[in-house]
C-alpha cells in the first residue's frame, strides 16, 4: 500500500513538472518571470549575459552595409588560446569600448584587462563582482576554462568590454 502510494506521488510530481515546462515554453517570459527564472538555472544552466549596450536606434541597415553607431568603437581581433571558445576564437572579429566607470561592468560581461601576473592582455567572462579591502574587484573565467582566473581584476586594469561579435 505504501508503494503505490509513493508511485502515485512520484507519477503526479512527474507530470507537474513537465506541464510547468510546457508551460514555461510556451507562455510569455515576462508573466511566470520568478519560475522561469529557476527553470532556467536548474534545466537550462543559464548564466548571467552581458549588458546591452548597443540599442536598436544605434544600427542603420541600407541596402549595401550596416552601420553600428557607437562612438568610441574600436575593432578587436584573438590570440588563439581557446578560452572563450564556442563564443568566440582566433580569426572572429570583435568591437569593444572602454568602460567609463566601474559600474559600467556587470556580470557577464566580457572584458580585457592587462593581467598583473602575467602583463598581458586577457579577454574573459566576469563571473563575481565583490569587495575586499582595497575595494571592488572582478572575478573571470574564459567560457572553456574550468577554473576561474587567480588574479582578482581592478578597474584600473579594465581596457574595454566587449560589445559584439562579428563572425
Amino acid at each position: 500500500m505504501i508503494k503505490m502510494t509513493l508511485r502515485i506521488i512520484f507519477v503526479l510530481a512527474f507530470i507537474m513538472f513537465i506541464t510547468a515546462l510546457i508551460i514555461d515554453t510556451t507562455n510569455n517570459r515576462t508573466l511566470e518571470k520568478p519560475f522561469n527564472d529557476l527553470v532556467d538555472k536548474v534545466v537550462y544552466n543559464a548564466q548571467p549575459y552581458p549588458k546591452d549596450r548597443v540599442k536598436e536606434e544605434q544600427i542603420r541597415i541600407y541596402e549595401d552595409r550596416i552601420v553600428i553607431n557607437v562612438a568610441d568603437a574600436k575593432y578587436a581581433s584573438f590570440a588563439d588560446t581557446h578560452s572563450q571558445e564556442p563564443f568566440f576564437g582566433e580569426g572572429s572579429n570583435a568591437i569593444q569600448i572602454a568602460p567609463e566607470s566601474p559600474q559600467d561592468i556587470q556580470l557577464g560581461d566580457v572584458i580585457t584587462y592587462r593581467s598583473t601576473d602575467s602583463g598581458s592582455l586577457i579577454i574573459h567572462r566576469v563571473i563575481s563582482i565583490k569587495n575586499d579591502e582595497n575595494g571592488l574587484y572582478y572575478t573571470l573565467k574564459g567560457d572553456n576554462n574550468k577554473k576561474p582566473d587567480p588574479e582578482r581584476v581592478r578597474f584600473n586594469q579594465v581596457k574595454s568590454v566587449l560589445i559584439g561579435v562579428i563572425y
